[in-house]
């Protein structure tokens, strides 16, 4: 299997082609992976917001003087939310709008200009197919799209990357009903394949090397239709809420 970094240097703006892009900046395989930064979905996708229109709410200027966070995030953070599953030690921990458990709902202040932050794409499942119908239409290349965005994890330090949109791929490998080595029959393995090709795609994408794109290569995997809600565990399985 090989990971490939592919580099886009010149700033994303909503009114730029990714798919062309990518296609500008590397050679495209039948079966390649293709894991792209959320950030420049985002920015494509116009997700992007001056926090000089911000107005807080007084809830916003309440956990802002807590926490000692900018009020303006803060309401940002609540409009891009379901929930507020836990606020501690100065981290706000939500349910997205799309369903993701992660900090401040993903709201980022990095890789993007001085004043402004980014949003989550609306429907990263759907910007995963627009680029993967993109590049068959361009290329005539039959490729898997995953969109990825860096979560902390319970219990662990660090952060990893995670899958937020798929298309063209089962995120999961599911191994019940097999056998082990023992021919003792698998009962509940399931591992999230989408979630560990974006942390591995993270080791070549790094945060500051223009390098938005990776491509996976060699990985047999089944090209079929799936989602990211296949990976989104249900909140009645949830023990940890």
């Amino acid at each position: 299997m090989q990971i490939i970094p592919v580099r886009i240097e010149k700033e994303i703006e909503p009114c730029d082609d990714i798919s062309k892009l990518i296609i500008d900046s590397v050679e495209i395989h039948d079966g390649d992976i293709l894991v792209i930064a959320q950030k420049i979905i985002s920015k494509q996708e116009g997700r992007i917001v001056e926090l000089s229109s911000v107005v807080p709410s007084l809830l916003a200027e309440g956990i802002s003087s807590q926490y000692e966070k900018n009020p303006r995030i803060i309401e940002l953070i609540l409009k891009e939310s379901k929930q507020i599953i836990r606020m501690q030690h100065g981290i706000i921990i939500v349910e997205t709008n799309n369903g993701f458990i992660c900090a401040n709902a993903g709201i980022d202040e990095s890789n993007v200009k001085n004043g402004f932050v980014t949003l989550l794409p609306l429907d990263s499942d759907a910007s995963a197919y627009k680029i993967r119908k993109e590049i068959m239409e361009k290329i005539n290349k039959t490729v898997s799209v995953v969109i990825s965005d860096t979560f902390g994890r319970p219990f662990r330090m660090g952060q990893t990357n995670h899958a937020i949109g798929i298309s063209g791929m089962n995120p999961i490998l599911d191994y019940a009903g097999t056998k082990d080595s023992f021919e003792k029959t698998l009962r509940i393995t399931a591992i999230a394949i989408a979630d560990e090709l974006c942390s591995a795609a993270e080791l070549v994408m790094k945060k500051a090397t223009n390098c938005p794109v990776a491509i996976i290569r060699g990985y047999d995997f089944k090209n079929e239709d799936s989602g990211i809600f296949d990976l989104i565990r249900p909140q009645n399985e949830d023990l940890f809420r």
